[in-house]
């Protein structure tokens, strides 16, 4: 029997896989059956000696040619063997990655190319897989990578001391996808992709698709497999039986980072905050946290919305299953979870997203639609369909692999108009002369479609600052899709409102009721967010006019306010106990102000307002309906008042809601209400127990049959200063 010959490679073919830049390495390197037996081939440059082994025997390769090593198998099928490299007297015995074949399917790169892989994660990125084998099981991780420009792809990492060399990826078909599954490779691994572009560079970048980063500064990515057994199946079960636009909503919004911090400065584990956030967000009585961004990002200064790793939950506060943790402690806690996602834009940073695979991949080529002047980031492709699918899979990652309820869109209006903050000069109006970014508006639209079609009962939020029309209406009726809108327009007029001394604010009272004629043309959120704390804005108390009574009055009036309007509420973190100074991510909220008897009287306000309105159907069952909402008397300008009816479902008690942000109380004031009996005075911002002067009414008012104001009964009641009182009709 003869002995098997070597399959010849063409020396120019091995020169090309050693410097990497050979598209399909596997038809070069690992095992080709070949005249009776097995050529296998290894790359391993500094190598003093290789054997391959199997099970009953072995073979020594003979190097090559500049450091590939090349042997025979006496086998005519290819065995489950393993590589021992000598480097020096030490070996080291490895499997080789040359000889598994692609762990994505014709189906995947199908999908993939046309731009409609919905769990584009489980495929793109380092993912672990386990396979049996005649010697014994192989564990290791997958690694793919879109990078259709480049010319050839390498893996740097732990398991080959950052030398890329060793680890070239094949490119699969014209996919644009480069992959290779390198045995041995397990969580925790930190790696990086070493990218070939067109232009002859050679770049190292980040994964898109990590599920897992280094801690900033460091910039790899790295392997997880989550381990985590979640236990919220209640809560995810009767999620998906309801509609939050019909639901109570009041949302704390904030920034882990910043909410408390260890004395060092270090930021709280994931770990800390289960430990303690659920329990004092669902004490307060709210029923979301909104998360300015965690997904991972560089600097600490963009608050999270310059993101460079999609896919990864910020490493600052640990590992991925840490975050899952939260998300379950705070579901189990009965609070849902929204995070804010930034599909419009993405940090400059060389070794992440930017000119990827040294083109401009993931951002728009063209100058006038990929550059974010005022944010100074890249802007996405949105014309291309990969772009969208990378992206659009992001949305779904979050909600299904973290259980998030819901996205808060970022920046949405920079996203729908090509002239946003652009002059003369600086764009191009799109195919049919407008000023409309068509290829966003798809994307959102496909987005929102997606969303809704895959995760029932969770939610998507516009922040949204114009009058583009349907943001809120469903795509099938040519609207961009989103469950809900920040009102930007409520927030400004508002605020401008309460920041005029009292005594001016009568010539200023449409303000406070312009937000009513608009406010079933979408789905509404109002928002007191972190951008109106920060920048020499101050923090909400400080916007209040007067004393410090006056100021806290005010706040206490306005919460009230808003807390019965129209719309779904949302406050920053520290509002709720009247945080003092303006917001700042360096440093932690400033919590001893709860030493003192007024700021806990905030605190309590809100905790009682959430209890009030959870039990109030009135005030959150018709948030988008017209019929849910009276004036009784919107024009009281000389008071400086505004009374309304809020209005349930058949069954429901109403409750009509009146403020006064006059300095002084209202006494024997004639109010309309829509029945005659007793009515319960459920929120009185001017108590004593939220440090007010104590006006009410006792408790109770009993309305009399008497039309006034249009209603066909009425009250005599004491209105309190700079206060907002709630009525609720008793059942």
């Amino acid at each position: 029997m003869s002995t098997p010959k070597l399959l010849k490679v063409d020396p120019a073919e091995l020169t090309q896989v050693v410097r990497g830049e050979h598209g399909n390495p596997h038809g070069v390197l690992g095992p080709h059956p070949y005249d009776g037996g097995v050529t296998v081939r290894v790359l391993k440059p500094l190598a003093s000696r290789v054997v391959v082994r199997w099970e009953g025997g072995e073979t020594e390769l003979t190097h090559e040619h500049e450091g590939i090593w090349a042997g025979v198998i006496p086998l005519p099928d290819v065995p489950d063997y393993r590589v021992a490299v000598s480097y020096g007297p030490d070996e080291h015995v490895i499997d080789d990655p040359y000889r598994f074949l692609p762990t994505l399917g014709e189906m995947d790169l199908h999908l993939i190319n046309e731009g409609r892989h919905e769990r584009l994660w489980d495929v793109l990125g380092a993912r672990l897989h386990h396979y049996p084998g005649a010697l014994e099981p192989v564990t290791g991780t997958s690694f793919a990578v879109w990078a259709p420009n480049a010319r050839a792809v390498r893996i740097k990492a732990d398991f080959n001391s950052w030398d890329g060399r060793e680890h070239p990826m094949r490119q699969l078909g014209s996919s644009g996808v480069w992959e290779l599954f390198v045995p041995g490779v397990g969580s925790g691994t930190s790696y990086k992709y070493v990218i070939l572009g067109p232009d002859g560079q050679w770049r190292e970048k980040a994964d898109p698709m990590a599920s897992w980063a280094e801690k900033p500064a460091d910039t790899a990515s790295r392997v997880f497999e989550s381990s985590y057994a979640w236990g919220d199946d209640a809560w995810l079960a009767e999620r998906a039986t309801k509609q939050p636009a019909n639901e109570p909503m009041s949302v704390y919004e904030m920034h882990l980072g910043s909410w408390k911090k260890h004395h060092d400065g270090r930021y709280w584990s994931w770990e800390e905050l289960a430990d303690e956030l659920p329990s004092y967000v669902a004490d307060l009585g709210y029923t979301h946290v909104e998360l300015m961004p965690v997904m991972q990002h560089p600097f600490g200064g963009s608050w999270g919305y310059h993101v460079t790793s999609y896919f990864a939950p910020d490493a600052r506060f640990g590992d991925p299953d840490g975050f899952r943790l939260l998300v379950d402690r705070l579901h189990q806690a009965g609070v849902g979870v929204i995070l804010d996602w930034v599909p419009g834009h993405f940090a400059t940073d060389e070794w992440a997203l930017a000119r990827f695979d040294g083109t401009p991949l993931y951002e728009d080529p063209n100058p006038q639609r990929g550059w974010h002047k005022e944010w100074g980031s890249h802007i996405f492709n949105f014309g291309r369909r990969e772009v969208r699918n990378f992206l659009y899979a992001n949305a779904l990652y979050w909600l299904e692999e973290f259980h998030a309820d819901g996205l808060r869109v970022d920046g949405v209006a920079s996203m729908l108009y090509l002239d946003y903050a652009r002059e003369e000069g600086e764009w191009s109006p799109n195919i049919h002369g407008g000023h409309e970014n068509l290829e966003a508006v798809q994307f959102l639209q496909e987005m929102n479609a997606t969303v809704y079609k895959r995760v029932p009962g969770v939610t998507t939020i516009a922040e949204e600052s114009t009058s583009w029309p349907g943001v809120t209406r469903s795509t099938d009726s040519d609207g961009l899709g989103f469950g809900f809108k920040w009102n930007m327009g409520w927030m400004h007029d508002s605020l401008g409102y309460l920041a005029r001394e009292p005594v001016h604010r009568a010539y200023h009272h449409g303000e406070m009721t312009f937000s009513l004629v608009y406010a079933w043309s979408e789905n509404y959120v109002l928002p007191l967010s972190h951008d109106e704390v920060v920048h020499g804005k101050g923090s909400l108390l400080r916007k209040m006019p007067g004393d410090r009574w006056q100021q806290l009055a005010n706040l206490r009036a306005y919460l009230a306010f808003m807390w019965a309007h129209p719309g779904k509420q949302l406050t920053f973190m520290g509002i709720e106990f009247g945080q003092e100074s303006e917001w700042a991510e360096s440093r932690e909220l400033d919590w001893w102000l709860l030493d003192h008897p007024e700021h806990r009287g905030v605190q309590s306000l809100v905790r009682d307002l959430n209890a009030a309105y959870v039990a109030s159907p009135a005030l959150w069952s018709r948030d988008n309906d017209p019929g849910g909402f009276q004036w009784v008397d919107a024009n009281d300008a000389g008071r400086n008042v505004f009374s309304w009816i809020r209005r349930g479902r058949d069954g429901d008690p109403d409750v009509v809601c009146v403020a006064n942000f006059a300095s002084v109380p209202h006494d024997d004031y004639r109010l309309g209400l829509p029945e005659s009996g007793e009515w319960d005075e459920v929120v009185n911002t001017d108590a004593e127990a939220y440090s007010g002067s104590g006006v009410g009414n006792f408790g109770t008012v009993t309305a009399v049959d008497g039309e006034w104001s249009g209603q066909p009964a009425h009250a005599t009641i004491v209105v309190p200063p700079l206060a907002t009182v709630w009525f609720r009709k008793r059942g």
